[in-house]
């Protein structure tokens, strides 16, 4: 990589890290490290969204996609369509437009509302360990970049680079350096794929004529996708968007129940087509690319033997001139810290708020728990960082964290806000069989019944074992529970 390549990326490297020193310096309390002061508008939180969502990792995830799917790849994404706006209709009204709210920091909080705080601890743990596995997919996906772009990098040293930079950036800064930062820095991204990383890749290998040529016909079609893949997408994504931190943190973050509903909108459409369509198609030039011998000069001369997601950083290193590579590594490593800084927030929100304030009472607003909330997300990211050494697959990484948390988390949310007869000791049960179902079917079992994700058993499990215990064991005044929150809004803000 030329000097004025990495003279480039190092620049970038510091400005984020400035960002971080900027609002360790003005942050003064859990509002503006973990919600954001609560005052953000559609534009950032909507751009902080769909950053924090696809972000680093899904775009490589992505890009090895179109290298071994082709265009249809595309539809992971749509799933992420679908449940942002989802979520825009059927979840933000229930708790950004729920007053009861108001002071609220984290997810499990909801639980905490409609049930009881044991709910709430059990389910701060099981997000606080999926975000944790989420935070060190997004650092092996800058590790990937890095050891694709650096030709004497080796992976181990690029997990500690990378995970070292998004780590004391995210320890410095907070929620609130997070979601603006992410607007910079999916600006970058989206600027870099459309006008340097896309025409001048399409352009390299020979544009279309060459593409059609080279590669199996059934990469261009939308249809190379089994039923079996919409399943586990719509089961695993979608569900996301209900129980995500990182998404409750923003819809917290908003000045009201419109902005945050204008925000989820904003974010589906950059989903999918935009940056679907996008980071496919860079996947499939890098399948033509390496079809074509041009990464023999990387040792990557056998196909077969070609990891999916290093093809894009490959593609990238052999076309790109000197200056616009380092502007698009640049793209590409803002992406993978946007998301890196947000899971990481979420994972220290949930060990603060959820796990350490079930034990014992916090001051959110006082010095010694902004600290304390430092020395948190540091532990965390290096925990994440310890766990990203021991994983090779980024997406396989990603949809194992999204998986734990979707298979034990959805169906106790879903009952909480909209089904009257659900019961705490229901929802532990639901939380406790549905994610310990999908972990070990992914264990234990190599392949499953018509090849079928673990976490479509582990959600029909959770489902069974929540109506089945909320009905056996309910709690007192069940009926009337979906009806207090005005009841509890003095309460719980007092």
């Amino acid at each position: 990589m030329h000097w004025i390549d990495l003279t480039i990326f190092f620049l970038y490297m510091v400005g984020m890290l400035g960002f971080g020193v900027f609002f360790l310096q003005r942050n003064e309390g859990a509002d503006d490290y973990y919600v954001g002061g609560r005052n953000m508008n559609s534009l950032h939180i909507g751009l902080s969204v769909v950053a924090t969502d696809v972000g680093g990792g899904f775009s490589i995830g992505l890009g090895g996609l179109g290298f071994v799917m082709g265009i249809s790849g595309s539809w992971m994404l749509f799933t992420g369509l679908l449940g942002a706006w989802l979520a825009a209709v059927f979840l933000i009204p229930k708790v950004k437009g729920n007053p009861v709210f108001d002071k609220a920091f984290t997810f499990p909080e909801v639980f905490k509302h409609y049930f009881t705080p044991q709910v709430a601890l059990v389910a701060g743990t099981i997000s606080a360990i999926g975000y944790a596995g989420f935070t060190s997919s997004q650092i092996l996906a800058g590790a990937k970049l890095a050891t694709g772009t650096f030709a004497d990098l080796d992976l181990q040293t690029a997990l500690i680079i990378m995970g070292s930079v998004a780590v004391v950036y995210t320890v410095m800064g907070g929620l609130k350096a997070v979601i603006y930062t992410d607007t910079v820095q999916w600006t970058i991204l989206m600027i870099g794929l459309i006008f340097i990383g896309i025409p001048i890749s399409y352009t390299a290998v020979g544009g279309w004529e060459e593409i059609s040529k080279t590669v199996d016909p059934a990469l261009l079609s939308m249809s190379n996708i089994s039923w079996q893949d919409v399943i586990y997408w719509t089961v695993t994504i979608i569900p996301i968007w209900f129980v995500g931190m990182t998404l409750y943190q923003r819809i917290y973050a908003c000045n009201d129940e419109e902005t945050a509903k204008r925000a989820w909108y904003l974010a589906g459409v950059f989903e999918w087509p935009i940056m679907a369509f996008m980071g496919v198609s860079l996947g499939l030039f890098a399948k033509v690319g390496a079809e074509q011998g041009m990464f023999e000069y990387l040792g990557a001369a056998d196909v077969s033997e070609t990891d999916p997601e290093t093809g894009l950083p490959m593609l990238l290193r052999t076309v790109l001139p000197v200056g616009l590579m380092g502007i698009m590594m640049s793209a590409y490593f803002s992406a993978i810290l946007s998301t890196a800084d947000s899971c990481l927030m979420a994972a220290s929100g949930n060990v603060v708020s959820d796990i350490i304030g079930y034990f014992k009472d916090i001051d959110h607003d006082s010095d010694t728990f902004l600290r304390f909330s430092q020395i948190t997300t540091l532990v965390i990211g290096t925990f994440a960082l310890l766990i990203a050494t021991t994983m090779t697959n980024v997406l396989d990484l990603m949809l194992y964290s999204y998986a734990f948390m979707v298979s034990g988390l959805f169906v106790p949310i879903i009952g909480a806000l909209y089904w009257p007869k659900s019961s705490s000791i229901g929802a532990i049960a639901a939380m406790i069989f549905g994610g310990s179902t999908t972990v070990s079917l992914e264990l234990f079992l190599e392949e499953l019944p018509a090849g079928l994700d673990a976490n479509v058993f582990g959600i029909t499990v959770s489902a069974i074992v929540f109506v089945a215990v909320s009905l056996a064991f309910p709690d007192e005044n069940t009926e009337n529970m979906t009806d207090t929150s005005a009841v509890n809004v003095n309460a719980i803000n007092q």
